[in-house]
């Protein structure tokens, strides 16, 4: 009768005949994905094994390697049969794992629809960094492979890492149980100073040289905004438990801009939720300008922050007497975490692995991504963006994705002074 009543059900195990390794393939080998590895290997939830590698770079997968090797010792089991370099390496690398172990997409976000897509399809659970797509019909691609793992009974950790890191949960605690009021406006800043895209060297291969400097280029990664912002956005929905209807803004270049690349260095960008409240986001990406990264909450009684700038052990995580946000006004503060945000994630993925516990970030991952394209496209484009459109849209940077070779023409090309096209308001079109 048991057999019966669970027969079509998923259940999840990790591994049979005792052995409860999981089994780590890090696909994408650059410093994210390397950190993460180290995350993986540091949590008390394990043991973990990075097992495979993959990487569209052979130098940087070598890198990884070594540097991992060094580091973790018997936990990096990659022997040279199983590190795969090209733009299929992702696959090769997924194929070796087992139910239970973990693929780590932590390359770029114009693939990593279809990587989650592969993963989940091999009902292997997965780890993916953020961003999560480029554009809206990558956003529905992660929601729909997020509903058949969730059928699968699959586990999806998104890297929005702020979300695990338990003092913000107990800010958003005290928030859910009014001690703030009624959230009215949020302000979230990122200033800081970011490099810009030099021209290309003639014997440089365009199509690897714009995925290699992926967060100057829209169609690899979504942008700078996408890659960095992304936290933050993340951050304003959760603190209003709810998603925006819209969004509008501004940005543009200082004069005399010499970057090559596609990003803008200030943007601002307003969102409306459904019941009127404002959210804004200001960045600046400029040197000796006034710098800042904290996401201030404010409510009808007093004012609190989510802090970027500790450590990333958000011990500076506040609440205030009143509207005033200053170190001589705080009414709560929280202690000194014992583990990063980053180590906390991969807590909560391990822990639901290893005892089946529920745990599949997959659509809110997908949704903040979709707000957070909403507030880039209103910048671009230069109108207001709605929920609705943003989330219909069919618009792609690289429709042919997913066929990309090295023999491949690089779906953008610069113009004769070595400049790629940049967003220009009332012109442009990415929705």
């Amino acid at each position: 009768m048991a057999a019966s009543a669970l027969a079509g059900v998923a259940v999840p195990r990790v591994h049979a005949a005792g052995d409860n390794t999981i089994r780590l393939a890090l696909i994408g080998c650059g410093g994210r994905g390397s950190g993460a590895v180290v995350d993986a290997s540091q949590s008390p939830y394990g043991p973990v094994k990075l097992y495979a590698m993959a990487d569209l770079f052979e130098k940087r997968l070598a890198s990884s390697h070594k540097v991992l090797s060094e580091k973790l010792g018997g936990q990096v089991d990659v022997p040279p049969d199983r590190r795969f370099v090209g733009f299929d390496a992702y696959k090769k690398a997924i194929d070796l794992l087992r139910p239970g172990d973990v693929a780590m997409l932590t390359g770029y976000a114009g693939w990593r629809p279809m990587q989650l897509e592969y993963a989940v399809a091999k009902g292997i659970n997965v780890f993916m960094e953020k961003s999560f797509a480029t554009d809206p019909p990558g956003v529905r691609r992660i929601i729909a492979a997020g509903e058949v793992a969730e059928k699968k009974g699959l586990k999806i950790a998104a890297g929005l890492m702020a979300r695990h890191a338990p003092n913000r949960q107990e800010l958003i605690r005290r928030i859910r149980d009014g001690q703030l009021g009624d959230i009215q406006i949020i302000r979230a800043f990122r200033m800081q100073p970011c490099g810009t895209l030099p021209p290309r060297k003639p014997e440089d291969n365009e199509l690897r040289w714009q995925i290699s400097r992926f967060t100057h280029f829209l169609w690899v990664s979504g942008g700078l905004w996408a890659e960095m912002n992304i936290h933050q956005v993340d951050e304003i929905c959760w603190i209003k438990d709810a998603w925006p209807v819209s969004a509008h803004g501004v940005g543009g270049r200082i004069a005399g801009s010499r970057d090559c690349g596609q990003n803008l260095d200030s943007l601002s960008v307003e969102w409306t939720f459904a019941d009127g409240t404002k959210a804004y986001h200001v960045t600046r990406w400029l040197p000796k300008c006034h710098a800042e990264f904290n996401t201030y909450m404010h409510g009808t009684k007093c004012a609190g922050v989510f802090p970027w700038l500790s450590g990333h052990r958000d011990d500076l995580t506040r609440i205030y007497r009143d509207q005033r946000c200053a170190p001589d006004n705080i009414a709560w503060q929280a202690e000194e975490g014992l583990f990063t945000y980053y180590q906390a994630e991969w807590n909560v993925l391990l822990d639901a692995i290893h005892n089946n516990k529920p745990h599949n970030e997959a659509k809110r991952a997908a949704f903040s991504n979709l707000a957070d394209i909403m507030g880039r496209a209103a910048v671009h484009m230069g109108r207001v963006i709605t929920w609705d459109e943003a989330m219909k849209s069919d618009f792609r940077f690289c429709p042919n994705i997913e066929s990309l070779t090295d023999a491949s023409e690089p779906p953008l090309k610069a113009g004769a002074d070595g400049r790629y096209p940049v967003p220009i308001p009332g012109q442009w079109t990415e929705i």
